[in-house]
């Protein structure tokens, strides 16, 4: 293997030697003798086999053997500063150009053993069913596009208003009127015609509204309004389907999104069966506000971040670069405390009859 130095920087002091990668933090090495930094910069110069530079190194007085050198260098790569320099691009220069920055921000969770091609490589294999493509599911639309997936289905039965643009900036001024869903597409086919893309003008009334559109996806992420039931229909179809689903959303005060693992993380008819008691005071303030007409509030700052942080979940479901952060509990981010995430932990439901639904792991399910 050919290994390569990532963007780091150092310098010695004394006898140690002071690495910074990620420009918050710096890591100290024990380096009296000067053996590491002369590792670093021949690995600078050119990425290099451990027996390449075990003769290089040599050349400078070092006298190490390829197996001394691979075991430095199994040390520089748990410390996250070396990759697999075969896996650094995708090996097409023009698409390397365009991928430029996704191939930058996945070298950061690059490792010998995880390129970061690979990364963008399942992103560009993946298909994406986004449901609702408004507020926050414009936003992900976008964002999904600049991360390169490769195929996307968009959902919705809306029809472009004027209304849309404090906070849809998929639209422009001669949509009005016309279908979301197939102008959402045609935004994706000119911003990337490399991107395969499907309108679908669709309202949802059942998780059988979905059916046709679940067999052939890897993720589905966004949020469906016009019934309270829409999202857990939604979120039935994907556990069937053993799909991940993120959802996300917004309300007067507090943006939330959160996302469900078939077969291993509570659903969101989990989360529904834990309400309080309908009679109850709380059971009661569950039912006024989930059955509120409201004018709608988002704004295009919060209707960007709900798509953010879904096109977050979304890319680390479909490259494991890492964990989903929300897997099995729900984040809000409340406005009135400047936006800092909470936690709060799905309530898993051993009796969940959706949950009964997810196929075994294992046998094809993503």
């Amino acid at each position: 293997m050919r290994v390569a130095l990532k963007e780091c920087e150092w310098e010695t002091v004394g006898e140690d030697l002071i690495v910074v990668f990620d420009a918050r933090e710096a890591t100290t090495l024990s380096d009296p003798d000067g053996q590491v930094a002369a590792l670093l910069e021949e690995l600078r110069r050119a990425p290099r086999t451990a027996a390449e530079l075990s003769a290089a190194l040599g050349g400078r007085g070092f006298h190490l053997s390829e197996e001394d050198v691979d075991r430095g260098l199994r040390g520089l790569d748990s410390l996250g500063l070396v990759e697999d320099a075969d896996g650094r691009t995708l090996g097409d220069p023009d698409e390397d150009e365009r991928h430029f920055s996704n191939l930058s921000f996945y070298g950061t969770h690059a490792a010998l053993d995880r390129r970061r091609a690979g990364f963008l490589r399942s992103m560009r294999e993946a298909h994406v069913l986004v449901l609702g493509v408004g507020g926050g599911g414009s936003s992900l639309v976008q964002c999904l596009a600049g991360l390169g997936v490769g195929e996307m289905t968009l959902v919705d039965q809306d029809s472009v208003e004027p209304r849309n643009f404090a906070r849809q900036f998929l639209y422009h001024h001669a949509d009005i009127g016309l279908s979301k869903a197939e102008r959402a597409a045609a935004w994706v086919r000119d911003y990337d015609p490399g991107i395969k893309v499907n309108a679908v003008d669709r309202w949802v009334s059942a998780p059988e509204d979905l059916a046709d559109l679940v067999p052939d996806v890897d993720l589905i992420a966004g949020g469906l309004d016009g019934h309270p039931h829409a999202n857990l229909w939604a979120n039935e179809a994907a556990v069937r389907a053993g799909v991940p689903y993120v959802l996300g959303g917004a309300n007067r005060s507090q943006l939330m999104y959160l996302s469900v693992d078939p077969g291993r993380t509570a659903c969101l008819a989990c989360d529904y069966a834990d309400r309080p008691a309908e009679d109850g005071p709380e059971g009661v303030a569950y039912r006024i506000a989930e059955n509120m007409k409201l004018s709608n509030p988002l704004t295009g700052p919060m209707a960007m971040q709900v798509g953010s942080l879904l096109a977050f979940e979304a890319q680390r479901y479909l490259t494991g670069y890492e964990p989903p952060r929300a897997a099995g509990f729900r984040v809000t981010l409340d406005l009135r405390q400047g936006l800092v995430p909470e936690w709060q932990p799905l309530p898993k439901n051993p009796e969940c009859p959706v949950c009964r639904l997810a196929p075994p792991r294992g046998d094809g399910a993503r």
